[in-house]
């Protein structure tokens, strides 16, 4: 029996500026088919799920949904397509039940119009759960289900909108190995009903296990088509990663001294399992491995972001007794997180007041003093090259690369002696990147030890003395940064022999 054609895309182009984060890439989906879509971080994956999304629009290409030409998506216009994405982080309601989440904006009323029919929703929501064997309970709420059962509540909810297509992004990328596993049968009985499913994932041997077949992404382009079954790991691998040498950054090397920071078992139930690391001054340690693999929750313990179970911190010397960011800071200890909107970003609030939050905040007493902030503030806009306009703009109204180099001069002020970079060129473009690279290059130079955690392999291998590699939490093994290839890094990271 011939299976039906679900989504066609042809020689989609999405430009962003100068980028194409697409170009004339096509991919398909048939029914009951698992298509594993893989590449590097910025290889065009999460652009083309959008665009399928209805999140944002190409610039030329057609998509077909069963056979059926469509323009440009919306999201609620792909939802009644039959497509729901699987988010890695599941936007439900905590203090809602699994059955209420399910029906959310979509009630059931009983014999009195205004009353909802709690027990018939239930009813629904138990029918849909027993077919996919999954271990939900439906009168549960939200908040305490763990991250697996998030995952199998957002399916529940595409199936009972009878979505046809299911688009799964980094599905088992807070799971551990049962949690993963529960998942995969998941997946394949989804694939049994004939559902459709466009699988993300950097874990290839999950590609490997449920995958009939595989598109590689890289920078933009499509790098081919493959029944899983016709490709090994060491191919893919290759087409992912093959690239220009010109794009990697040639950085000046720094003396490296004594051990100036040391992690000491450090433990967090679910996170991070047993980790110790030292870093010497002037070396710059990368920490890389997948999404999920425990790199930011490691250093948010460092940072005192977060407290450990077990575990100490020693800076020169001496233990430390970090409670608090502001205890971290004090001890001479820098953080520059990766979600810099989220967590760095004052948003409404002028580059002044963004340039100089940590030092007011952690040297300063109660009263703030304005002229030193200009000051600080035109130092960090001349020193680091900030494209501004004036010190009154708000920082949301900089470019990304103009943002991270605010925040990052922020913790310059201070002279800190731990510099911990988590993504630091994420979101900014090429000539941002490599001024971020001088400024680290010369903290090095200067005697400082900088933890970088970076997803972007040119960025390990061309700015690490040594890589630590994390998996599953734990830190599995340290690699001295010589003669290492990309190839190599992602089966360290993967733990493909």
């Amino acid at each position: 029996m011939e299976r039906k054609e679900l989504v066609k895309m042809d020689n989609l182009v999405k430009i962003y500026g100068h980028h194409r984060a697409l170009d004339s890439v096509s991919f398909n989906l048939m029914e009951g088919e698992v298509h594993c879509l893989v590449g590097e971080n910025g290889a065009g994956k999460s652009t083309l799920i959008k665009i399928l999304s209805g999140a944002i629009s190409p610039e030329a290409g057609q998509i077909f949904i069963c056979g059926k030409a469509v323009g440009s998506l919306n999201p609620r216009q792909s939802i009644e397509l039959g497509i729901s994405t699987i988010y890695q982080d599941a936007e439900l309601v905590d203090s809602l039940t699994v059955a209420d989440n399910v029906f959310l904006g979509d009630e059931k009323s009983g014999k009195f119009p205004l009353i909802v029919d709690s027990r018939g929703q239930e009813k629904r929501v138990k029918e849909i759960i027993d077919a996919l064997k999954m271990n939900l309970p439906v009168d549960a709420l939200v908040e305490e289900l763990s991250a697996s059962q998030k995952q199998m509540l957002q399916i529940v909810k595409a199936l009972y909108r009878d979505s046809k297509v299911l688009i799964m992004d980094e599905p088992t990328s807070s799971l551990g190995i049962d949690e993963t596993q529960a998942l995969m049968d998941i997946v394949r009985n989804l694939r049994r009903r004939g559902i459709g499913i466009i699988y993300i994932s950097h874990y290839l041997e999950e590609i490997f296990d449920i995958g009939d077949r595989v598109t590689i992404l890289k920078d933009g382009v499509d790098m081919g088509t493959y029944n899983v079954v016709d490709i090994k790991v060491d191919e893919v691998i290759r087409k992912m990663v093959g690239r220009d040498a010109s794009l990697f950054y040639k950085r000046d090397s720094a003396e490296i001294g004594d051990t100036q920071l040391e992690i000491r078992g450090f433990c967090k139930a679910g996170t991070v399992e047993d980790v110790s690391l030292s870093v010497k001054r002037g070396e710059i340690f990368g920490l890389g491995g997948l999404v999920g693999s425990g790199r930011s929750e490691l250093v948010s313990l460092i940072f005192g972001a977060d407290r450990p179970d077990r575990g100490e911190v020693v800076l020169n010397g001496r233990k430390l007794r970090i409670k608090s960011p502001g205890d971290a800071i004090r001890k001479g200890i820098a953080l520059i997180t990766e979600d810099r909107k989220k967590l760095a970003m004052l948003n409404g609030r002028d580059i002044v007041e963004n340039s100089s939050l940590v030092h007011s905040e952690n040297f300063r007493g109660f009263l703030l003093k304005k002229r030193e902030e200009r000051n600080l503030t035109n130092e960090i806009v001349n020193n680091l090259s900030v494209a501004v306009q004036d010190e009154s703009q708000t920082i949301e109204e900089l470019s990304g690369g103009n943002q991270q180099k605010i925040i990052i001069g922020r913790w310059l002020i201070d002279d800190s002696l731990v510099y911990i970079f988590d993504e630091p060129t994420k979101g900014v473009d090429i000539g941002a990147k490599e001024q971020i690279y001088e400024l680290m290059t010369e903290l090095a130079k200067k005697g400082k030890s900088i933890i970088m955690i970076s997803s972007d392999m040119p960025e390990l291998l061309s700015m690490s003395d040594r890589i630590g590699v994390m998996r599953y939490g734990r830190l599995v093994e340290i690699l001295d940064n010589t003669g290492i290839k990309e190839e190599d890094l992602i089966k360290h990271f993967i733990g493909v022999q």
